[in-house]
């Protein structure tokens, strides 16, 4: 069977690559787990390999609400290229799975000595920042449907697999709406044979069909992605 990879990491040359892997060591993602601290430093970067997180804020006495999502098509600690500063979000195990961990400031120091490697993470930075700015005009414009529609994409794409396990509460919560709208829209979805879903595991069963459903930042974002990681080259 084809071994996972993280696809960020792969971008890089062999011996970039193995002088990074060095520094790091393997690290098991728990769901629910908290690998960050909204208003703290990152300790460590994370890239995942199976699995994938949540990065979600706290505004007030308001319920948490996502602004990223990150697989192993990308990393968690990009910013630490610009220093250790607080970070404003926290960053959540939605998807079960295994990452390599590096210490920041050892990061920072591969970074220095890899000149590849930083240019990777300015890249990856660059690309996230242009995803959060989509995902909060989302967020404003678009209907409930929609947006859940491409959020179980983005996760089904990070879990990569036809299955995996989330709650409606979980999905009211990610997307900043009250659990009867998620309710409304997941039926739609089961009842029309896009999705499956009991007791926590939802199984996508038509993907193209759940792909017309989404609304246009899903597409949006992959070009972003595409565009700003190949620019890098």
């Amino acid at each position: 069977m084809h071994r996972p990879e993280n696809i960020l990491l792969q971008q890089l040359s062999p011996a970039a690559r193995q002088q990074l892997l060095d520094h790091c060591e393997p690290f098991e993602l728990v769901l629910s787990a908290e690998l960050s601290v909204r208003g703290q430093p990152l300790e460590h970067a994370h890239f995942p390999v199976e699995g994938f997180l949540s990065l979600v804020i706290d505004v007030d006495s308001h319920p948490p609400l996502e602004v990223g999502m990150v697989g192993a098509e990308a990393m968690l600690g990009s910013e630490l290229i610009l220093g250790l500063a607080p970070t404003p979000w926290r960053a959540l195990v939605q998807g079960a799975g295994s990452s390599w961990r590096i210490g920041a400031r050892q990061l920072r120091v591969q970074v220095q000595a890899i000149p590849e490697l930083e240019a990777l993470l300015q890249a990856c930075l660059l690309a996230r920042l242009h995803q959060q700015t989509l995902a909060a005009a989302c967020q404003r414009y678009h209907p409930i449907a929609p947006r859940l529609a491409r959020w179980l994409l983005m996760s089904q794409d990070r879990s990569r697999s036809e299955c995996f396990h989330v709650t409606q509460e979980f999905m009211a919560l990610m997307l900043g709406v009250r659990r009867v709208g998620v309710t409304e829209a997941a039926s739609h979805f089961q009842d029309s044979g896009l999705i499956t879903y009991h007791r926590g595991e939802l199984t996508v069963r038509d993907r193209q069909a759940l792909e017309a459903q989404a609304c246009s930042c899903y597409a949006a974002d992959k070009q972003i992605y595409q565009r700003l990681m190949t620019a890098k080259r």
